[in-house]
C-alpha cells in the first residue's frame, strides 16, 4: 500500500509508503488519506492523527505523471483527490501531528500549514517550488506562510521557490521543534500519546477556537489561489516547466512576459 494506515492506542498513523518513487503522491494516495481522515472524525477511539513518511524522505510532492494526466479533468476542481484530502485535513477536528524527515516538496510543505504540531528531523528539507513550475501558491500557503514567517521571508520562499533546511523552518515558525533523525518518530509518537491522555473535548475546542479567526480567510484564499492555479496550470510557462522537467533540462522562461 502506498499509504499505510495503522490505529493503536488512540492514534491514527498515516504513513507515506512509496519510497521507490520518493513518496510522490498520486490521486489514489490522496483519496486513501482523505478517507482515513474522514473515518477518524467519526471514530471515538481515535483521538490524534499522526502523518509521517520514511526516514529518508517525507514526500516529493505530487507525482507529476499522475497529476498531469488528470489535468484535463477539470483542472483543479474541488472534486479532485488532492482537494478532498486537503479539505479533510483542514477540517479535521482532532489534533494532527506531522513528523517530517528528509524532503517535503510542494504539497509536502503546504500540508504542514494545516497540521497542529509539526516536528522535523535535522535532515528535513522544505520547498514550495510553485514559481519554478510556472504556477502560484496553493491551499492558502500565500496566507499561512506569511502569517507564520512574515511577508519578506514568505516572499523569498514562495517567489524564489528555493529549498530551506529544518533550522530555518523552525525560525520561520513552520515547525515546532527539530530533532535528530533517529529520535523524530518516537518523539512525535510521545507527543501524540500525551494528547490522547488529555480531555478530548478540551483539545478539540482549543483547536476550533484557534482556527476560528482564520477559517473564512483561509477558505477565501484557497479559492483565489485555485482560480489562478487552474489557469496557470494550462498556461505556456507551466508547459515549458513540465516539459523541461521530463526532458531533464533547465526551463527557459525568457520568451514569456
Amino acid at each position: 500500500m502506498d499509504i499505510q494506515t495503522t490505529t493503536a492506542n488512540g492514534i491514527l498513523t498515516i504513513e507515506f509508503n512509496r519510497p521507490e518513487r520518493k513518496n510522490a503522491i498520486t490521486g489514489a494516495m490522496y483519496t486513501a488519506m482523505a478517507e482515513a481522515l474522514r473515518a477518524a472524525e467519526t471514530d471515538a477511539q481515535i483521538r490524534v492523527v499522526l502523518i509521517t513518511g520514511k526516514p529518508e524522505i517525507f514526500t516529493a510532492g505530487n507525482d507529476l505523471d499522475d497529476f498531469l494526466n488528470n489535468v484535463g479533468e477539470g483542472a483543479m476542481t474541488e472534486t479532485r483527490p488532492v482537494f478532498q484530502f486537503m479539505q479533510a485535513l483542514e477540517g479535521c477536528s482532532k489534533p494532527v501531528i506531522a513528523a517530517v524527515s528528509g524532503a517535503a516538496v510542494g504539497i509536502g510543505t503546504t500540508m504542514l500549514m494545516h497540521c497542529d504540531l509539526v516536528y522535523a528531523a535535522d535532515t528535513a528539507k522544505f520547498s514550495m517550488p510553485f514559481s519554478q513550475l510556472g504556477l502560484c501558491p496553493e491551499f492558502a500557503s500565500s496566507l499561512l506562510v506569511q502569517q507564520a514567517a512574515g511577508y519578506t521571508r514568505a516572499a523569498e520562499k514562495l517567489m524564489l521557490g528555493e529549498a530551506f533546511l529544518a533550522q530555518e523552518a523552525l525560525e520561520m515558525g513552520i515547525v515546532a521543534k527539530v530533532l535528530p533523525s533517529g529520535e523524530l518518530l518516537a518523539f512525535a509518537q510521545g507527543q501524540a500519546a500525551k494528547l490522547v491522555k488529555l480531555p478530548a473535548a478540551s483539545i478539540r475546542t482549543t483547536k476550533a477556537l484557534m482556527k476560528r479567526s482564520r477559517a473564512a480567510l483561509v477558505k477565501d484564499t484557497i479559492a483565489a489561489e485555485n482560480e489562478r492555479f487552474s489557469a496557470m496550470l494550462v498556461g505556456a510557462e507551466a508547459k515549458e516547466a513540465f516539459t523541461a522537467f521530463f526532458e531533464k533540462r533547465k526551463p527557459d522562461f525568457s520568451k514569456f512576459d
